[in-house]
């Protein structure tokens, strides 16, 4: 006869199948896919009771940057997130580097949530509030800020209340006598290493090569706005405004790599348009450049969404910085987001997410602004991906509902699986299958200790 009363009426809200302390990782695996809207692995965690976490390496990054962890996890108690955190975070870095470590760090909070019955959000102190705003990022791939501004005044029409578009090099880098370069450096920026399998060693050395004019920081290309180039831009985002109106949030990105001056110049030019914020200027690690911007003008300034650890974002958060951009799948997962953004809280600082990838990282980051007070807005880039909500079960459909995602009160993430099938049609190029096995990771080993 079921229990219903007092403390036996509370056992039957409880999963007795699942018994945290006795909980074990048993394998790791991925599904590597491209489309979601760019390249990414899905991870799943196994355990010796059934119950699997999800995590997800960020777009652009390999999936060997979480397989290599395998051997170190194996045994473990999931539950156990910030011991094995520690164990495993030495073999992360900045940008997708960060992408291994990550998608671990947030697999085993799902799989602690699933295990003690609630979700991420309340792990990490509960919520400030109900709906998570999304901002929809659009790329300002349009010959004219008419247009650009006509695709974005469609995400409104979709109910989007926060927009972002690019403004910068890519705009203006085809016409005569908008951008000073030396010969050959703009050539650089117009091609993208490619991926997947290089077929000769010449063909792998042009990717080298496209690989390494895209790594020139800014302030080493030569690269320079004109002063036509800064009215083709002022222009181009003084048509947008006309189309969308000065009532709506516009963030800005995807300025170049172009110098801190030249920054300067188009910040100041471009303050009269109210930007939300002007972002990844600059690289974050010029964090002195990242003071003198911001001092230099009103429009707030953002960066952070290739920045590993806590640690990583305190010499920005002491620069005057009006923003951080962190990306969940790069920081390092759920629980260190968590403290960057009350770090940067403490600074004054606002906090809006990175996200470019599948609903698992979606939800994830949906976790943190929910549970996060100086959260702004979170980033979403799949607008167009017909088959993005379909990629998991368990979540409303669409996730992304008149601008905001709804976090459901569900153990873990949120997410009941992923739906093979699915996936299963959108493998990046030269992969075979889903899930395999990776028992050749097992035994990696090495002596991890860094010091003596």
């Amino acid at each position: 006869m079921p229990k219903t009363g007092g403390a036996d009426g509370a056992l039957n809200r409880v999963n007795t199948n699942s018994k945290p302390t006795d909980l074990r990782i048993t394998d790791l695996r991925v599904a590597e896919i491209v489309g979601a809207p760019f390249t990414s692995a899905l991870v799943k965690i196994y355990t010796n009771q059934g119950i699997v976490g999800l995590g997800e390496v960020r777009d652009g990054a390999s999936a060997t940057y979480a397989l290599m962890l395998k051997s170190r996890l194996l045994g473990e108690n999931p539950c156990d997130i910030d011991r094995l955190f520690r164990r495993i975070k030495q073999f992360g870095g900045h940008g997708r580097q960060g992408g291994g470590v990550s998608a671990i760090e947030i697999a085993l909070s799902d799989l602690a949530g699933k295990a003690y019955g609630v979700p991420i959000y309340q792990m990490l102190g509960g919520r400030f509030r109900d709906k998570v705003r999304v901002y929809c990022d659009t790329d300002a791939d349009k010959p004219s800020g008419t247009e650009t501004g006509r695709r974005l005044k469609a995400r409104m029409d979709l109910g989007f209340t926060f927009l972002k578009m690019d403004l910068g090099l890519a705009q203006i880098s085809h016409i005569p006598g908008a951008v000073v370069a030396p010969a050959g450096v703009l050539d650089g920026f117009r091609t993208h290493a490619g991926r997947g399998r290089a077929g000769t060693l010449d063909e792998r050395r042009a990717r080298n090569a496209a690989y390494d004019a895209q790594n020139v920081p800014h302030p080493f290309t030569g690269l320079h706005f004109t002063e036509k180039g800064i009215d083709l831009l002022d222009q181009y985002i003084h048509e947008v405004r006309e189309v969308i109106g000065y009532e709506i949030p516009l963030a800005i990105d995807h300025v170049g790599h172009v110098s801190l001056q030249d920054g300067i110049r188009l910040a100041r030019r471009i303050e009269k348009y109210a930007p939300a914020w002007l972002e990844d200027v600059i690289p974050w690690q010029y964090t002195d450049q990242y003071r003198r911007l911001q001092e230099a003008t009103s429009v707030p300034i953002c960066t952070g969404e290739d920045i590993y650890l806590k640690e990583g974002f305190e010499p920005l958060l002491n620069s005057g910085i009006s923003v951080i951009h962190p990306d969940l799948l790069t920081t390092g997962g759920i629980l260190e987001t968590k403290k960057i953004g009350d770090a940067a809280q403490d600074h004054g600082v606002a906090m809006a997410i990175h996200m470019a990838e599948s609903p698992i990282a979606a939800m994830a980051a949906a976790h943190v602004a929910v549970a996060t007070e100086n959260f702004m807005a979170l980033e979403y880039h799949s607008v167009e991906v017909d088959w993005w909500d379909d990629i998991v079960t368990g979540l409303p459909k669409p996730l992304v509902k008149d601008g905001f995602i709804t976090v459901p009160d569900k153990p873990g993430l949120g997410i009941d699986d992923v739906v093979d099938e699915v996936i299963s049609q959108h493998l990046q190029p030269g992969v075979t299958g889903i899930w395999q096995s990776t028992e050749h990771w097992d035994n990696e080993y090495s002596w991890d200790r860094t010091w003596s």
